[in-house]
């Protein structure tokens, strides 16, 4: 990686950190919010699989689908490819509870939370280890 993307990429994992801890901090403590929690966790997934394909000098695409975040790093490193049922599991997770439905205002279950906190956790551990450690946020 070229010391020139080292800025953009920290500044993407500090992004991702902040998106985690944030769901982290909501789950916790507010139990009410699980909906906010869950975003925060695709974030996080997001943010983090972006830092890693910019420290790869690959455009970021807009996009919320965590897949096919996973699979362009897959290509070039395939350790992200055991990523896929996170991303699977957290793409639908960027709007399916941001805003209700006709008919309910569904929300996720606590059990959905964990399971999207732990999912945001592995993405961001698997690309923190794929990075130079002077990329990480401090």
């Amino acid at each position: 990686m070229s010391d020139e993307l080292y800025p953009t990429v920290k500044a993407w994992l500090m992004r991702a950190r902040n998106d985690l801890a944030t769901a982290e901090y909501l789950l916790a403590g507010r139990g009410d919010l699980l909906d906010t929690a869950v975003y925060h966790c695709q974030q996080a997934g997001e943010k983090a699989l972006k830092a890693w394909l910019v420290s790869k000098n690959m455009p970021v695409q807009k996009t919320h689908d965590l897949g096919l975040l996973v699979q362009r790093a897959a290509a070039m490193h395939m350790e992200f490819s055991t990523l896929t049922a996170d991303a699977d599991f957290l793409t639908p997770l960027a709007t399916a509870f941001r805003y209700p439905s006709d008919d309910e205002a569904h929300m996720p279950t606590s059990d959905q939370a964990d399971e999207a906190i732990a999912a945001a956790r592995r993405i961001y551990s698997l690309v923190l280890a794929a990075l130079p450690a002077d990329t990480h946020p401090n």
